[in-house]
């Protein structure tokens, strides 16, 4: 069964760069959250930059298995391209969330850094 490419959502390069990006903010936010820990709190214990890691690793992950399944598809190795839409949605979706957690987050911090001291 043959695929045509304008059923697949816009999965691009565009999208890993930008998961790309966000890594790095989320390992530079992280940088700067360790050292303002509580002194009783456990090292490794997770905060908000390692569930942001995790995000974007599971939304990476999701990514890589909607291509994989794509693939397949327009490989002929499967005909499952209802399972293959499904996983490339959810995939776009997943991102999209994260997009607008990270906006959430950077536009909390620029209003804390608004504030008056």
């Amino acid at each position: 069964m043959a695929v045509n490419a304008s059923m697949a959502p816009p999965l691009t390069s565009g999208m890993l760069a930008e998961v790309a990006r966000l890594d790095q903010d989320a390992q530079r936010l992280a940088a700067n959250i360790e050292p303002m820990q509580a002194p009783g709190a456990a090292a490794g214990a997770g905060g908000f930059a390692d569930s942001m890691v995790q995000a974007l690793r599971g939304v990476d992950g999701l990514d890589q298995d909607a291509a994989q399944r794509m693939a397949a598809v327009e490989t002929g190795e499967s005909d499952d391209l209802v399972g293959a839409m499904l996983a490339s949605q959810q995939a776009s979706l997943s991102f999209s969330m994260l997009m607008q957690v990270r906006n959430k987050v950077v536009g909390a911090v620029d209003e804390l850094i608004k504030l008056p001291l």
